[in-house]
């Protein structure tokens, strides 16, 4: 069952979960003190749960909710629901009353498993029919049979632009989304990942935990993130990678905080993925911490990674998020058509790690598809080595009289500014252009940037067309679960 660098992993979750209990390693490490998990007590966990949810009378193939904060928990219970033939729904806890109410609704799921902290939540946001498993009373009977192509996740989009949709993953495109980073980061089982993203999220899920499954490495995870504990929570449990957003590497970078010298000297990198990342912010904190950023780009229905800069000595290129591992990833114009190379058009992908289908929403799933590609809503070009540069959303590009104009330019012209920790530009409405820009930013405690100050540093870098005609100071931007700034809910709320 060893992963190949050349063709994804085969078989299913079981399989791999199979394989890597025969072996003596640790699976994970839990940052609030939670006892670790072997290969072997993983798998010994997840068979209790599955039978537990086959005696309860679980179809295989049927949704089982999943309300659990990252832990030990909530590692077993993705694991139990996966290794018994059930599709794990990945339920995120950040989203709401209404967005949860509507997942668990729309999944059918009948039966879930909920963490004590979150049971409120759950019971404020539950169907009728749907039952709490909160004991493991299970007897031995056989398991469900299962093959690659059966459903093995199911995790709900952020639903900024309309109802979230039910992204479903198969348990070969769960496994191809583990190797995607292995191949690209070149894992070991020597490895050992910190991860502070939510599990609930698809980065969290497939970089660091199914890459852990395929590498055969050890997961360190913290429950969320924490800029005052990161650096000794790297420290204490001998961390070699750690995987991010843009949000966090920027409060880092502004943290106090530093690593120990034995740390920095162990850490082969860290890696930023979820939205793009400013390359002053990159920059600076590679020059602060002397370690390499590793830009990369995924999606939840790509089970996480498409994109990936080389680990060093190979070429990154500040501002992309890289190269294709493991999948193709191409750049179609508006006719469908591949573009020719730094021409601009919609970033498309295919490969093993793509979704199945949206689930129960076919329409979707047609306008998503042409052909095997899978066309992502992201604008980018490609130059003449294959990287991939970004330059914005479909549904998130501003029309200024006429021009399009990427958000992703002013966030990166007001990032230049060392004192600002978040930055995001978005439009609104004006009778003389269609639409003006305005932008929303976070900065350090003790700054004197003013809206005049940053709205000139915009106008130097870019122009008075494209700056904003205001800017406005919050302590914190709106985020999703991934710790995207979601820019979209900018618009709404101020």
């Amino acid at each position: 069952m060893n992963f190949s660098y050349e063709t994804p992993p085969l078989g299913t979750l079981r399989d791999w979960l199979n394989f890597r209990a025969k072996e003596d390693g640790t699976a994970f490490f839990f940052t609030d003190g939670s006892e670790p998990l072997s290969w072997k007590d993983l798998r010994s966990g997840a068979i209790e749960i599955a039978q537990a949810l086959t005696t309860y009378g679980t179809a295989k193939g049927e949704s089982v909710a999943i309300l659990q904060p990252n832990g030990r928990e909530g590692v077993l219970a993705f694991y139990g629901a996966v290794y018994g033939g059930f599709r794990a729904t990945m339920v995120n806890l950040a989203a709401g009353r209404d967005a949860i109410a509507y997942a668990l609704e729309h999944s059918e799921a009948r039966i879930a498993l909920v963490h004590d902290s979150v049971n409120e939540m759950y019971q404020n946001s539950r169907p009728d029919q749907m039952q709490r498993l909160a004991s493991f009373q299970s007897k031995e009977i056989p398991l469900h049979q299962i093959n690659a192509a059966d459903h093995a996740l199911l995790m709900y989009t952020s639903g900024t632009t309309g109802r979230p949709k039910g992204v479903v993953h198969t348990h070969s495109s769960l496994l191809a989304g583990g190797w995607t980073p292995v191949i690209a980061h070149h894992l070991t089982d020597q490895d050992r990942a910190l991860c502070v993203l939510p599990i609930c999220h698809i980065n969290g899920l497939c970089v660091s935990v199914m890459g852990a499954l395929v590498s055969g490495g050890t997961v360190v995870m913290a429950q969320k993130f924490s800029a005052s504990q990161f650096w000794n929570q790297i420290s204490t449990h001998e961390v070699s990678w750690f995987s991010v957003v843009p949000t966090i590497i920027s409060h880092l970078l502004h943290s106090d905080k530093n690593p120990d010298a034995k740390s920095k000297a162990r850490l082969r990198f860290g890696r930023s993925a979820s939205s793009p990342l400013s390359p002053d912010v990159q920059t600076a904190f590679e020059a602060r911490f002397d370690m390499p950023i590793i830009e990369t780009m995924g999606l939840t229905e790509t089970a996480a990674q498409i994109l990936s800069n080389p680990l060093p000595p190979g070429t990154r290129k500040i501002g992309s998020p890289g190269i294709a591992f493991g999948n193709e990833v191409t750049i179609l114009t508006s006719d469908l058509s591949e573009c020719a190379v730094n021409v601009e058009g919609e970033i498309a992908v295919r490969g093993p790690n793509v979704m199945l289908e949206y689930l129960k929403n076919p329409e979707a799933t047609k306008s998503t598809f042409h052909g095997e590609w899978l066309r992502t809503g992201d604008l980018g070009r490609k130059d003449a080595d294959d990287y991939l540069f970004v330059t914005g959303r479909l549904k998130e590009l501003i029309i200024k009289g006429g021009e399009n104009i990427a958000p992703r330019e002013i966030d990166e012209a007001l990032y230049s500014h060392s004192d600002v920790v978040e930055a995001a530009a978005f439009s609104r409405p004006c009778e003389t252009y269609g639409e003006r820009i305005e932008a929303a930013v976070s900065v350090c405690e003790g700054s004197t940037l003013t809206e005049p100050d940053l709205i000139s540093i915009c106008i130097e870098k870019l122009g008075n067309f494209k700056s904003p005609d205001a800017v406005y100071f919050l302590s914190e931007l709106p985020k999703g679960p991934s710790g995207k700034i979601q820019r979209l809910k900018l618009q709404e709320t101020l």
